[in-house]
């Protein structure tokens, strides 16, 4: 489950404010705050549509592994054009048997 820490990592990954966030997740703009700033917790499923609007927009989070958890992008946006161009290359799709 996602930390207060980590929704602040995770929101400057994905370039979103507070405010889109409390929109995207339903959560209460105030409740964020004070989650983010560890001077108040939110209920589980808060949390739960917390991280994922933010997984929606990229973010990965690591669970704890013994060297600490954290938050990354699942792509970065070089990535991700590159994954859209290797997409549309290739010709058309066709049936591969040979007869």
């Amino acid at each position: 489950m996602m930390t207060g820490s980590q929704c602040r990592a995770a929101r400057a990954l994905v370039e979103i404010s507070r405010p889109m966030l409390a929109r995207r997740s339903g959560v209460d703009l105030g409740a964020i705050e004070r989650f983010e700033n560890i001077s108040g917790s939110l209920k589980r499923d808060k949390i739960e549509a917390a991280q994922l609007a933010l997984e929606e927009l990229g973010a990965v989070f690591i669970p704890e592994n013994g060297a600490g958890y954290g938050v990354r992008l699942k792509f970065s946006n070089v990535e991700a054009t590159q994954i859209a161009r290797f997409e549309c290359e290739g010709g058309i799709v066709a049936n591969d048997r040979v007869p």
